[in-house]
């Protein structure tokens, strides 16, 4: 049985609209089984002795935050791909030479420094949309699911929680061209063969599950759709989906189908409350209502969708609409959950010429408790008694935060001012760096290693 005691100078409580002062959170084996807030307490329970083997933590503590939605091989183009034109399709290209050059050890070596890299940001659990599965002339390894356990392994060393998305990809068009070149290496031939290989990964680590995914509508045929869908439900497992993330998709799909993307999806039984779709960039109202009927969420990944140019969602009126938000990074043009999180404020004030259209605790629960729920750990993202112990202390002394209230932390801080974090009760970063990876280093040779000359 392993115990701590932590002192957090201010906590950030369930239900609550700000941070909370002065507030003692005792873990035991990973959960925490009490949260006391001091500040007004009477009585010995708020004297020196119970604080005595309690460890201070200065600043803000949060829930541990979840990045819902992770490619963490599109880390390598961080600041290759922006000094030309272009779109998401001529991004798309420099992406597929990447992964043309990705084996088990080069994505262990990169998906390790990656999530470390979370880590430092306050990351306790990501979603990986795992779609690398073959050798790059599309044949399997010796092992079909090894490129899936270097990500599973990978999380272990970086010390945070993995759901492996495993995701169905089948053709490279809307009307069902076969996949070729980079793409060869993601397929499995037919939705059932994809269900065959998914199901004979089950990893026996207790940081890692795994969930499944519909790339897209214009990776998956329409008459397979159900075979994932059923997959994921029959192991009450997340099943996550890109949906609406471009016009040119959103357009192919009315010429072949006749209907949206969405409506699509919903004819053939994927959305749902266990359901993520990630970015809904350009639904229709139709679109919106059927999510909502559904209870579908929504993993909002802005950064990556302003760096490729795709446009603005509409995040208030999904949120109305009932959708729950959660967010990802994504293509990691920026692993920050805190960048993201104002981020959909921010957006909705350019979209809308008006501010003020989420709550600082709106944002914190989208880069929390709803995300780590729609990755499948419901008992994570809050600071409550019987919650995983995930905590993540932000500093309120930076040149970010410095005279910042903490209520209006989400405002301010950047990934850089994380000083602390517990993943499980076990500490991971401390003083700002990572106990057991040397993020920068490891980062420069694992994408020197995979990047085209």
């Amino acid at each position: 049985m392993t115990t701590s005691r932590w002192l957090a100078e201010y906590a950030w409580l369930p239900e609550d609209s700000e941070p909370t002062p002065e507030v003692l959170i005792e873990v035991e084996d990973g959960r925490i089984t009490a949260v006391t807030p001091l500040q007004g307490s009477t009585g010995p329970e708020a004297g020196v002795e119970v604080l005595r083997d309690a460890t201070r933590l200065p600043g803000l503590t949060v829930p541990g935050l979840s990045n819902v939605h992770s490619h963490a091989f599109h880390r390598a183009l961080r600041g290759r791909t922006h000094g030309s034109r272009g779109d998401f399709w001529s991004w798309r290209d420099r992406m597929y030479a990447v992964a043309d050059r990705l084996d088990p050890d080069t994505y262990l070596a990169l998906a390790r420094a990656v999530y470390a890299e979370m880590a430092l940001a306050g990351i306790t659990c990501v979603g990986e949309f795992h779609y690398l599965h073959h050798r790059p002339d599309g044949g399997a390894y010796d092992d079909p699911n090894e490129m899936g356990a270097a990500l599973v392994e990978a999380a272990a060393h970086a010390g945070i929680r993995l759901t492996l998305l495993d995701t169905c990809y089948l053709t490279s068009t809307v009307s069902g061209q076969p996949l070729a070149g980079p793409q060869r290496r993601f397929g499995d031939g037919d939705a059932v063969r994809w269900a065959e290989r998914a199901s004979a990964f089950q990893p026996t680590d207790s940081h890692a599950r795994v969930g499944a995914a519909v790339h897209s509508v214009r990776a998956v045929p329409a008459d397979q759709l159900r075979t994932v869908a059923d997959w994921a439900r029959s192991r009450h497992a997340p099943l996550h989906v890109h949906l609406s993330e471009q016009y040119a998709e959103n357009d192919e799909c009315r010429v072949v189908h006749g209907r949206t993307p969405t409506a699509l999806l919903a004819e053939h039984g994927v959305l749902g409350p266990d359901t993520t779709a990630v970015h809904v960039t350009h639904p229709t109202g139709a679109d919106l209502t059927l999510l909502g009927d559904n209870r579908t969420g929504v993993c909002l990944c802005p950064t990556t969708e302003r760096d490729l140019a795709d446009g603005i969602g509409p995040a208030r009126q999904m949120a109305d609409a009932g959708l729950r938000l959660s967010l990802g990074s994504d293509s990691h043009a920026v692993v920050d959950l805190f960048e993201e999180a104002r981020a959909v404020e921010l957006d909705e004030r350019l979209r809308t010429r008006r501010r003020g259209h989420f709550t600082s605790a709106e944002l914190l629960a989208a880069a929390t408790a709803t995300g780590h729920a729609a990755l499948g750990w419901a008992d994570a993202g809050r600071i409550a008694v019987g919650a995983r112990a995930d905590l993540v202390t932000v500093r309120l002394d930076s040149a970010r935060t410095a005279g910042v209230p903490p209520v209006g932390v989400f405002f301010a801080a950047s990934a850089a001012d994380v000083d602390q974090v517990l993943v499980d009760g076990r500490v991971v970063v401390a003083e700002g760096r990572h106990l057991t990876v040397d993020v920068p280093a490891e980062l420069s040779a694992s994408i020197e290693a995979v990047t085209p000359a």
